[in-house]
């Protein structure tokens, strides 16, 4: 499984210079405001590619969906098109509530993951190739208003945790609200020196402060 993610990553981010920097592409944003390492953006409307995955742990449920993900843009869809990759990876934990129904007076939790692709510029739902395996969904992200803190080195549950209570911390002082769950974002290839990756952690949010 490791062999294949590298050689699909390798085959992704074809262009990328011998210290592994990414050339890919990214969705267009606009930068509303600026404050060291955090940034509010606003995204247009994108398409994405996403698949859920039921494993509690990151690095297996991010080689899992990235593997998935990069069959359906290498041509596992109905059309058998190639589909240009972007940057940056979007990854984040997902928690299915399940009912029960009484006497158990309880709810279980069932965590695990959720990891997407976003499509190149220009692609619509009525655009974009079917995709063939059914564990990959397509869906149109409307426009949003997003928090977005930086950093280096590592993508990993740990960082992004770290990195969430930062973002939030810094949005509760400037006055804004969240409303999502705290997303990452890779953009670079895992053979990037960690000191050169670009990591984010997104947060959408009300689109005006207070």
């Amino acid at each position: 499984m490791k062999t294949v993610m590298l050689m699909l990553t390798s085959l992704l981010f074809a262009g990328c210079s011998v210290l592994g920097k990414r050339s890919a592409a990214e969705p267009p944003y606009e930068v509303l405001k600026k404050d060291g390492v955090f940034e509010v953006r606003r995204y247009g409307p994108m398409v994405i590619a996403e698949t859920n995955l039921d494993e509690e742990d990151y690095g297996a449920a991010s080689g899992k969906g990235f593997t998935r993900l990069a069959g359906y843009i290498f041509g596992k869809n109905r059309s058998k098109s190639s589909i240009s990759m972007t940057a940056p990876v979007l990854q984040e934990r997902h928690n299915e509530k399940i009912s029960m129904t009484a006497p158990v007076l309880q709810q279980r939790q069932k965590s695990g993951w959720t990891m997407a692709f976003v499509l190149p510029e220009g692609y619509t739902l009525e655009s974009a190739p079917e995709p063939l395996d059914p564990a990959v969904k397509l869906s149109e992200v409307p426009p949003a208003s997003v928090a977005v803190i930086s950093f280096s080195g590592l993508h990993s549950s740990g960082n992004l945790e770290k990195f969430s209570r930062q973002l939030r911390a810094w949005l509760e002082k400037q006055g804004y609200r969240a409303i999502s769950e705290p997303k990452l974002a890779a953009y670079d290839p895992p053979w990037t020196l960690p000191f050169l990756r670009r990591n984010e952690v997104q947060i959408r949010i009300a689109p005006d402060p207070g």
